[in-house]
């Protein structure tokens, strides 16, 4: 599991820096202001269905019951079965694409409000019809991608998202040559996106992977429609932090620049949430799947176990991390161009209050498989719904009082009403299942990130404000490289982790899909 783990979470960690590398270059083209509020607003739903649909949304119900069919029915079923879902989904969402794109106005008249009356909602309105080939294509490339993680084939999976990066980082790369008015440059990058969504699905179908999902049939019989009752639930539960930034924009979008911020800010939670988050929903949902099924209690409480481990592992430490280094990390990344000094301040500062709630974000995602391994997707739900409504609540009452700032707060105090309420009802339900060693472990992990937090606070202000690119990219690079080798030396130190132990455990050759 924790090979398969390390393998999702290393192509999602390449991905998410190519992502950054392409938000630093929209910020270098767009700056903050209406062009860039449009675009990201845009770009923001297109996140969110990336959410509901990739990044292991989907596992959430076509694991399971792609496991059932085949242990049932073998081998050929499930391929039938997998055929179905798959021109299903597809034809779908390109019905689905079409009737967005007629009511798109009034999409964006609810995720961006204060766009109303404006140009801008013009420009988004624009912008998101030109993004919108990327949901045709996103569905058969998730359910491909879906059918790979059920195998345990978890490479193509994790690094396919690379060529969405790729695509716009070259497309930005031109229109910078060229200097491109912001208008145009927003325009053509919108339509890039739906090439990004092409160059994913002909990826997976040029290594045969649609050969898992065969004939190809649009069907909507009894079993789809169960399938869809499980699925859409997930996805939507799944894609958590995306609806909180939803709610927050919504609230942002009457102040300028605010949806920029929360943006960008956001951009570095999803770093960490990435590494941990997707790795969870992508390894965790078959294994427990699996463990559940056969009814092993001690396989299910390993898998949590060392779950909530490796989560709490990467996940405080990277919220120290971003508080501590906020503004640091965003003057470096995103303050070029039209990208100023008070823009770097505002998201640096956004960044700190979302960083409170990267725990409970991937606490959730901890958490949830095992709602998804019993073929429970509508919990997850209400917890996310629940997170919203306290997200948006807050949002309007600290949106006036603190801008950008508190709007943040409010999405990061929505995070943890979601994880909370998933804790509470698991814990009632069947027991989350905690070992000794995860007992043993967990508090000597906080106590290491605890002090490798205090470390960075003690090296702040060691480069100047006014300090050159390269010398403000060299302190900061030796303050988080001084950070990791302080936290995994505590580790071994108070006992949380043993390298060489680990070291061995990884050269162990790997368990096929049917050992599994």
């Amino acid at each position: 599991m924790i090979r398969s783990f390390l393998t999702v979470s290393t192509g999602t960690l390449a991905s998410r820096l190519l992502g950054f590398a392409r938000d630093s270059m929209i910020a270098a083209l767009l700056g903050t202001g209406a062009v860039a509020d449009a675009f990201l607003a845009a770009f923001q739903l297109v996140n969110v269905v990336r959410r509901l649909l990739s990044e292991g949304a989907l596992n959430a119900a076509l694991i399971p019951a792609w496991l059932r069919v085949r242990d049932r029915d073998g081998e050929e079923a499930a391929s039938a079965f997998a055929g179905r879902v798959l021109g299903t989904v597809s034809a779908a969402l390109i019905a689905i694409s079409i009737v967005i794109a007629l009511v798109m106005p009034l999409i964006i008249t609810v995720i961006a409000p204060g766009f109303l009356g404006s140009g801008t909602l013009d420009l988004a309105v624009a912008n998101a019809r030109l993004m919108l080939p990327y949901l045709a294509f996103a569905g058969p490339v998730t359910v491909l991608m879906g059918l790979l993680n059920a195998q345990g084939r978890f490479a193509l999976t994790a690094f396919s998202p690379l060529l969405f990066n790729i695509a716009l980082i070259a497309a930005i790369a031109m229109l910078l040559v060229w200097h491109a008015d912001a208008g145009f440059a927003a325009w053509m990058l919108a339509a890039t996106v739906g090439v990004a969504g092409l160059l994913q699905l002909l990826m997976l179908l040029s290594l045969r992977s649609a050969r898992l999902a065969t004939p190809l049939r649009i069907s909507f019989d009894q079993e789809m429609r169960g399938f869809f009752a499980k699925a859409i639930p997930g996805m939507i539960a799944s894609s958590g932090p995306q609806w909180l930034m939803v709610a927050g924009a919504i609230i942002a979008s009457a102040t300028p620049s605010a949806v920029s911020w929360l943006y960008f800010a956001n951009r570095l939670i999803e770093l960490p949430l990435g590494i941990v988050g997707v790795a969870m929903g992508t390894v965790l949902v078959p294994e427990l799947t699996r463990a559940v099924r056969s009814g092993d209690r001690n396989a299910v409480a390993h898998a949590e176990s060392r779950a909530l481990e490796l989560a709490t592992g990467l996940a405080l430490p990277a919220t120290l991390g971003l508080i501590v280094l906020a503004e640091p990390i965003v003057r470096l990344l995103f303050e070029h161009g039209a990208f100023g000094a008070d823009d770097s301040m505002a998201t640096a500062h956004a960044l700190m209050w979302l960083a409170l709630g990267l725990p409970a974000h991937v606490l959730i995602k901890a958490l949830s498989p095992a709602y998804y391994a019993r073929s429970d997707t509508m919990t997850p739900l209400l917890a996310t719904a629940k997170g919203f409504v306290v997200a948006v609540a807050l949002a309007v009452v600290l949106g006036h009082v603190l801008g950008a700032s508190g709007i943040a707060a409010s999405i990061a105090a929505g995070a943890w009403s979601s994880a909370i309420s998933l804790l509470r009802k698991g814990t009632s339900e069947f027991g989350f299942s905690v070992d000794a060693a995860a007992r043993n472990r967990l508090p000597r992990i906080v106590l290491a990130a605890a002090a490798m937090g205090a470390l960075l606070w003690l090296t702040t202000g060691l480069s100047p404000a006014e300090a050159h690119g390269l010398i403000r990219f060299i302190v900061l690079g030796v303050q988080i490289a001084a950070g990791i080798a302080v936290y995994g030396v505590l580790l071994q130190v108070l006992g949380a982790a043993s390298w060489r132990e680990a070291a061995n455990v990884l050269k162990r050759p790997a368990r096929t899909e049917s050992e599994a």
